[in-house]
């Protein structure tokens, strides 16, 4: 498990663009279950939509992301610095099934598939409750910035 201060202590992101609030279980190299708590005081629900404010589909898929990185810092061993970046390589199948509201509890369940040549591969499902509200596959890669 992490908490708030020790997610971080492993990724870049700081409001309004960290999306982890919680690391749930953890299994080195293998699965991550964090939590994102999503309050209707988002800066993007003021425009998405006023009348009715959804998640944006992207954001569940950085959180997704933030959650894959975590897993892979994990998994090697590592504490990324100023100059170590986590980008997406690509995302595949991404199919988004229910809308997350303010108020929801969104449950980012990502298991890494493979890794090869700097390249990882997870399988990611983020549910409310038991409701599977998005699924994508994620590529990931680390990279050392100037």
């Amino acid at each position: 498990m992490m908490d708030i201060h020790q997610i971080l202590k492993q990724l870049p992101h700081r409001y309004p663009i960290l999306l982890v609030d919680r690391v749930l279980e953890l299994e080195k190299g293998q699965r991550i279950l964090a939590l994102k708590n999503v309050s209707i005081n988002e800066p993007y629900f003021e425009g998405h939509f006023p009348h009715r404010p959804v998640m944006p589909g992207v954001l569940m898929l950085e959180a997704m992301a933030q959650a894959a990185a975590l897993l892979a810092f994990d998994m090697l061993g590592v504490v990324p610095d100023e100059k170590t970046v986590f980008y997406f390589a690509g995302i595949d199948g991404a199919r988004f099934k229910r809308p997350v509201e303010p108020g929801d509890q969104l449950l980012m369940d990502v298991r890494l598939e493979r890794t090869k040549a700097g390249i990882f591969k997870f399988k990611g499902v983020t549910r409310v409750g038991t409701e599977i509200a998005c699924e994508a596959e994620l590529m990931c890669t680390q990279r050392t910035i100037a």
